[in-house]
């Protein structure tokens, strides 16, 4: 099997960081707040598409895009979430989305290829993307030499088109775009980042991901918008495991830098 990681430098993984810093303000001002973000940057440009129930203060978007990506132009609209979407929530946390949810076990493969993608960047931290292809570990790791990766990994196949720039200067990202590297096995329909805890991409997702770890067992859910029960447990227990585990790792700018794992 073929696994696949990008680091937290990467231009996707970039607008990644950038929506869960938004959703960071959001329950900052609200312990459930309604919120979906759209980022698009590369070039010297930011897009941002915010769908909220906060109004949220433009000047403190402002310094996030700038601490994450840099001296960068932003283009932020913000809207407010469908109304009728807005009523499904009134009074009680249910399900804010329809979607089908795989929990799966990790090998020992994607966590020995997390751990060198970590690794790489704690002394890299820069653009960087990383392949586990069987016996073959492919880096490619922007801002550092083939000599440099090659002391700690002698057998890597590294930078084969040579040393690169990488970052948004010379590539473009969007939300949500490296499901893959921070989901391994689990990808289906939905995406993790950008989004509050009501919606099932991001709760029903940590859920089957962390069933299946605890059980060892492949994970299959579905759900529609409006269910207040997923795998016989109420929406609002999920909910709040999902909570637990994103305030574990200290954010949701901090989930969006590796996703699950």
């Amino acid at each position: 099997m073929s696994y696949e990681r990008v680091n937290p430098k990467h231009p996707d993984k970039i607008a990644d960081r950038i929506a869960g810093a938004i959703v960071d303000l959001a329950y900052q001002s609200q312990i459930n707040p309604r919120i979906a973000v759209e980022v698009l940057i590369g070039h010297g440009k930011c897009h941002v598409i915010a769908e909220t129930s906060v109004i949220l203060d433009v000047d403190k978007i402002k310094k996030i895009v700038k601490r994450i990506a840099g001296k960068v132009e932003l283009d932020y609209v913000e809207v407010p979430q469908d109304p009728h979407l807005a009523n499904n929530q009134n009074g009680k946390i249910r399900c804010g989305d329809n979607g089908i949810f795989k929990g799966s076990v990790l090998t020992k493969e994607q966590k020995e290829l997390a751990r060198i993608a970590r690794n790489l960047y704690f002394h890299y931290p820069s653009d960087g993307k990383f392949i586990l292809d069987g016996d073959k570990l492919i880096i490619c790791q922007s801002n550092a030499t083939t000599e440099e990766i090659k002391e700690r990994y002698p057998n890597a196949i590294v930078n084969p088109l040579g040393d690169w720039t990488g970052g948004t200067n010379v590539d473009c990202g969007a939300t949500n775009r490296k499901l893959g590297s921070d989901m391994a096995d689990s990808v289906t329909g939905g995406g993790l980042h950008g989004k509050d805890l009501s919606k099932a991409d991001v709760s029903v997702n940590i859920y089957a991901f962390l069933k299946a770890q605890e059980t060892g067992e492949e994970v299959h859910l579905s759900c529609a918008i409006g269910d207040e029960k997923i795998d016989g447990r109420p929406y609002e227990e999920i909910v709040e495991i999902a909570r637990d585990f994103i305030e574990g790792l200290g954010g949701f700018e901090k989930f969006a830098e590796w996703g699950l794992f």
